[in-house]
């Protein structure tokens, strides 16, 4: 008892020294700071095993934290297109929803862009410019009856992207319609050296890279898959509507019925595309004139008017008066 008393007893007696020496005791104090921070940093620090199991491992995150690594169209616009779309679906006609799937596989749209979401946008778009002018109009009281206009641009948001996908449709067409003649050709010298037509295909996809090119990949793709060259090339005529696209398919199937050499197929309908690509040229060239006349006769002879008959127009003006 005698002997834990005795140590006691020192520190009890050092303890009014401490108090009395300031130094000494912001000396302690900052000493058990440190020793708390390094015991805190110790325990987040993982240990070995944990170390090389996160090697290994992805960190677990939490929902909010995925939520806001999104986008802001997958947070955002998605929601709101998913709930347009499935609106407008529940009023729109099977065979509407099939048009729309043809006229999409016209225009070359991904697999990720389906008739939902474009049938999702068509929504989102009437509803986005009518409530807007809704509620600006209603608020401004500015122009007509905000109702009715609201309306008018409601009726044009769901038709304006029928109006871009027939452009894109167009516009697509015009690039195959112009491709085709120089494919045809890299395909003629591919088989003439001794390839392939298959072989030739997938040199046209190699070397070449434009709408046409894509689809001959997905042609070979499809052959490569067990269909026959037959229904994947009238798959490719189907998927492009074109004429010329469609004279071209319906040769190969043909000369391949008939046991015809492919290569003077090829190098005659490469003649007749390369025909076909001038007079079309030669048409566009025909038809500058007629688009030219309106410009010039309410854009350019106007302003030439003027600056003839201007500086002249007061003095007859005053020898007419």
């Amino acid at each position: 008892m005698d002997g834990l008393m005795t140590p006691l007893a020192t520190v009890l007696e050092a303890v009014p020294v401490i108090a009395t020496a300031p130094l000494t005791l912001a000396i302690l104090a900052a000493f058990g700071v440190l020793l708390a921070a390094w015991g805190a940093m110790s325990l987040q620090t993982p240990g070995l095993v944990a170390a090389r199991l996160g090697t290994y491992t992805s960190t677990p995150t939490s929902l909010e934290d995925l939520e806001l690594g999104l986008s802001f169209g997958d947070r955002v616009l998605r929601p709101l297109i998913d709930a347009c779309a499935r609106l407008v679906l529940r009023y729109t006609p099977g065979s509407t929803v099939e048009g729309y799937r043809r006229k999409l596989i016209l225009a070359g749209s991904s697999a990720g862009f389906e008739v939902r979401d474009f049938l999702g946008m068509k929504g989102l778009l009437a509803i986005g410019m009518g409530g807007g002018w809704l509620i600006l109009g209603g608020a401004a009281q500015i122009g007509p009856s905000p109702v009715s206009v609201a309306i008018l641009l409601a009726i044009l948001g769901f038709y304006l992207p029928n109006v871009w996908l027939s452009r894109k449709i167009k516009r697509r067409q015009n690039e195959l319609r112009r491709a085709l003649p120089d494919t045809l050709d890299l395909l003629t010298i591919c088989v003439e050296a001794g390839l392939g037509f298959d072989a030739a295909i997938g040199r046209v996809v190699e070397k070449r890279d434009d709408e046409l090119s894509r689809e001959c990949g997905r042609v070979l793709a499809e052959m490569r898959m067990g269909r026959s060259r037959r229904d994947a090339l009238r798959t490719l005529g189907e998927r492009t509507d074109v004429d010329d696209i469609n004279t071209f398919v319906s040769a190969i199937i043909q000369s391949e019925q008939l046991g015809v050499s492919i290569s003077r197929v090829l190098l005659t309908q490469a003649e007749q595309m390369r025909i076909r690509r001038r007079q079309r040229a030669e048409e566009l060239a025909h038809k500058a004139p007629i688009k030219m006349l309106f410009p010039m006769v309410f854009l350019i002879f106007p302003a030439i008017f003027v600056v003839i008959l201007g500086p002249a127009l007061p003095g007859i003006l005053k020898s007419l008066s």
